[in-house]
């Protein structure tokens, strides 16, 4: 069994772990209970009722956080021609094709978000070894493939706060929803942007209880049980 620190165990002491907390209630415990000198990411862990080895309960979505994800999101648009300019028009940090192409070849991976046009996907397509596992390859079901006269929008969302969500072999999924540096009220609207994406990816071969379980923790921190009554309850306003 792995040893926590002295602050991790003194940490841990604030939280009861038979009970469910409200949403409210437990970011605040998340917060309180952050031990790291840095802002620390606050996660949404859930336990889904789904086999990821059928097709047809596979849960992928994205959600676009209101008050952002606490850091900055540095985007890269594969496109050309009209498509390059209204990119780098819309605030795109990395824009271009073939010469990115190459440099992701070569290694690079300085970016948090891929988007791409239909055109490049031919091009973009050999590189899924590298961005495949990262996460980072463009994907019509994360709404990452789009004409250009839809780039200003999908730049705009991610930059704001666009995370994407996949369900793992365990049937978990693991979301941040930003920085413990966001106050109680701005995390709970970005947790309830997620627990509707979530609850909009429910998969057409989910049967019996779909959202089993979902703990919040920071980096490093405690997890914190949340009271799934009130937290699927959460809308965005």
């Amino acid at each position: 069994m792995a040893k926590h620190g002295k602050k991790y165990v003194e940490a841990a002491k604030l939280v009861d772990p038979r009970k469910a907390y409200s949403p409210l209630e437990a970011l605040a415990l998340a917060r309180k209970t952050s031990t790291t000198k840095f802002d620390a990411t606050v996660e949404a862990h859930w336990r889904l009722g789904v086999d990821p080895k059928h097709a047809d309960q596979q849960v992928r979505g994205v959600a676009t956080l209101p008050n952002g994800t606490g850091r900055p999101v540095r985007v890269l648009v594969f496109a050309q021609g009209e498509g390059a300019r209204i990119a780098e028009e819309a605030g795109a940090d990395f824009v271009g094709s073939d010469e990115i192409v190459k440099r992701i070849e070569e290694g690079w991976v300085d970016f948090d978000v891929a988007i791409a046009t239909p055109d490049m996907m031919g091009k973009v397509g050999k590189l899924g070894k590298v961005l495949g596992r990262r996460g980072l390859m463009p994907n019509p079901k994360s709404g990452t493939i789009a004409q250009a006269p839809d780039l200003p929008r999908l730049i705009k969302e991610a930059k704001k706060g666009r995370v994407e969500f996949k369900v793992d072999k365990s049937s978990n999924l693991h979301v941040p929803i930003g920085k413990v540096s966001l106050n109680e009220q701005q995390l709970l609207e970005n947790l309830a942007s997620l627990v509707e994406a979530v609850i909009k990816a429910k998969p057409s071969g989910a049967r019996g209880q779909y959202v089993q379980n979902i703990v919040l923790t920071t980096t490093m921190g405690p997890g914190i049980k949340l009271d799934l009554q009130p937290t699927l309850a959460l809308t965005v306003a």
